[in-house]
């Protein structure tokens, strides 16, 4: 038996080939492009098979009878009994009609004639289910003429095709439509991002942000056929090689569909990501005609937003004609010829934890960015506030060390020099300058110099703060707490901020990275003064992000925990509590520098602020019970020679079941 492959090293074609490699005999003929001939024989050594049953024919799908010359036809003529057609644009996002054009239709022309020309047994045609436009309702095996809407590219390439072998294969033939095609139910192995894997990063996002156990609300939409890779080509295998069943055409799809809200929590459940417990049926705009949602969808401000967040949770716009898809495919003469090979379609909740693993492992789009500290600042001014201690020390090392020029800024010129001096051992560049940030002309100063001598920065971060803790009951004849927390904390940064952001402009691009506190987030008591000072800072850079974004000028906001830095060593209660030390809050804005993520918070911080949203008043009763086991310290209350009491047990494992937060 010989056969005749084109599409061989594309993904379904290569595990066809492989399948029948394993279970047939004979030649297996695989057209190739010369340039894909090292990538047939790399797989095929993957692989571990015979090789020598693999016979490279090279060819072009543009060409006449696919571009094989008169004397290989001659030597192939008669011997081929089966001719499996693969090769197509199998990408619904390829808005590039003219190509696939070519590919899809023109290819199958000059593959059908190949396979006249070599008097094949029988030509085996895969389409998909893509050929039935947006047919709605029940789809058929024996339908074709009924499709309806396949004006979308693809569609329409992949019914026509269908319709070239219809209409003009002088051979026998038989048609395949597989469902949405994934990976392997066994191995989860893919090619590429595809279907139901461009709802993958999202449900990653979401798993990032929230914890597993917290209910979110999705999207019901319409079933979507999934079916893996394995079950199409032992399906396909079989039917081939079944007598009689010339002219007919086949569905390789799951007969029991699962909607897309469905699929989205199948594979959360496999990514252990919180459910999407509340579903929105898509129905519900149906009474909208079509003209005015495109309208509306269409109008410049609306398209942009639309845009914006597909391009982030990286989803192209096709993806959406799918929630609504409105045809449902019967494949029940598939299944009857199928019916004691022991072939059925996989449960998707059996292997859909497969084919997560294989993307977050060998697909995830961010595996193939620079995660590294070196590609974000080699090259490139960070200016750094506070950088003679704590965190801005330990993050001015470690930038400088990934090979960015460190400009240190803090009031103690003697300590700046000692950063300076640890950084330039290690072979870093560094320069001091030292500033005020609570005076608003040494801040101007400061921005000036800066600029004269570097041009300006390309990352800002303002680290730099000052923190009273004292209640506001001890704070009624202390007004100069609050204007000294939010001259540093929010004037003096924003000081910096207005005057390099006119050059990050001009430039089209800069991040500026503002340290924030968990305190934003769940309001803890006796930190009025610091707390509504990074609120203001906070506010501002939330509301400047999206006036900058198509400037290329990023805001980031880094809501950190508890550190043991000098600013909380009045505090002597701090010593009884659970914090980070100063490099690993330092590693919190390495990640930011490297990520440019809008905000970076503890999951502690966003349950925090989530209790805050949906029970306010038991907010209240935990902070309500906090301040009252956490005393004022000896300082706030202007005892100077007096001990801080020490803290109760009650009060450190309050302490340390919420973690970090400043109490």
């Amino acid at each position: 038996m010989s056969y005749f492959v084109t599409g061989g090293t594309g993904f379904i074609g290569g595990h066809l080939l492989r399948r029948l490699l394993e279970s047939r005999e004979g030649k297996i003929h695989v057209l190739v492009r010369k340039g894909s001939k090292a990538k047939l024989e790399k797989r095929l050594a993957e692989w571990g098979v015979d090789t020598k049953r693999v016979v490279p024919v090279v060819g072009d799908l543009a060409k006449p009878r696919l571009g094989l010359s008169a004397r290989t036809i001659k030597s192939l003529e008669g011997r081929i009994e089966h001719f499996f057609h693969l090769a197509a644009v199998y990408d619904m996002t390829n808005g590039d009609e003219e190509f696939q054009m070519m590919v899809n239709v023109k290819g199958t022309q000059n593959a059908v004639a190949l396979a006249g020309a070599l008097s094949a047994g029988c030509f085996h045609h895969v389409s998909s289910i893509a050929a039935a436009g947006l047919f709605k309702g029940f789809w058929r095996e024996d339908m074709f003429e009924e499709a309806t809407n396949y004006d979308q590219p693809y569609f329409k390439t992949k019914h026509l095709s269908e319709g070239v072998v219809r209409a003009e294969c002088p051979v026998p033939w038989r048609v395949y439509r597989p469902g949405i095609v994934v990976g392997h139910s066994k191995t989860g192995e893919m090619d590429k991002v595809d279907g139901p894997y461009y709802l993958f990063k999202f449900i990653q996002k979401i798993r990032r942000t929230l914890p597993e156990w917290m209910p979110t609300v999705g999207i019901e939409g319409s079933p979507l056929n999934i079916v893996p890779v394995d079950y199409v080509v032992d399906a396909m295998d079989h039917l081939a090689h079944k007598p009689d069943l010339d002219s007919r055409c086949f569905h390789l799809t799951d007969p029991e569909p699962y909607r897309v809200g469905q699929v989205l929590n199948i594979f959360a459940r496999a990514a252990h990501a919180p459910p999407f417990t509340m579903r929105i049926d898509s129905a519900l705009l149906g009474f909208i005609p079509k003209s005015i949602r495109q309208a509306v969808v269409n109008m410049p401000p609306v398209r942009r937003i639309l845009d914006m967040v597909m391009k982030d949770l990286s989803i192209p716009p096709q993806v959406l004609d799918y929630i609504s898809y409105p045809t449902r495919f019967d494949s029940r003469d598939a299944r009857a010829e199928l019916a004691g090979s022991g072939l059925s379609c996989p449960r998707l909740p059996d292997y859909a934890w497969v084919l997560w693993d294989w993307w977050e492992r060998h697909m995830d789009p961010d595996l193939f960015k620079d995660r590294t500290l070196v590609g974000a600042v080699r090259g490139k001014t960070v200016l750094i506030t506070g950088a003679s201690s704590g965190i801005g020390r330990s993050t001015a090392l470690k930038v400088a060390a990934a090979g960015g020029t460190v400009i240190l800024v803090a009031r103690s010129m003697d300590k700046l020099e000692e950063t300076k001096e640890e950084i330039e051992k290690k072979g870093g560049k560094a320069f001091c300058y030292p500033a005020d940030l609570s005076d608003l002309i040494s801040c101007d100063n400061l921005v000036e110099r800066v600029k004269r001598e570097h041009g300006g920065v390309d990352i800002l971060i303002n680290n730099a703060g000052r923190s009273i803790r004292r209640s506001v009951s001890l704070s009624y004849d202390r007004f100069h707490d609050y204007e000294r927390c939010m001259q540093i904390n929010f004037y003096g940064a924003l000081k910096l901020i207005l005057g390099f952001l006119p050059k990050m402009t001009e430039n089209h691009r800069g991040h500026i990275i503002n340290i924030s506190s968990i305190g934003t987030q769940v309001y803890p008591p006796r930190f009025s003064a610091y707390v509504a000072s990074k609120s203001a800072l906070e506010a501002f850079s939330r509301i400047a992000q999206p006036e900058f974004l198509d400037k290329n000028v990023t805001f980031t906001i880094i809501n950190m925990p508890l550190v043991r830095t000098p600013m909380i060593g009045p505090t002597t209660f701090y010593q009884h509590v659970p914090t980070l030390n100063p490099d690993e809050a330092a590693e919190l804005v390495v990640r930011a520098i490297i990520e440019k993520p809008k905000r970076i918070a503890t999951r502690l911080g966003l349950f925090g602020q989530a209790i805050s949203i949906l029970l306010p008043k038991v907010g209240d009763i935990v902070q309500n019970t906090s301040y009252h086991l956490f005393p004022d310290s000896t300082a706030a209350k202007g005892q100077k020679d007096v001990k801080d009491v020490v803290p109760s047990t009650e009060a450190v494992a309050f302490a340390t079941i919420m973690r970090g937060v400043h109490w």
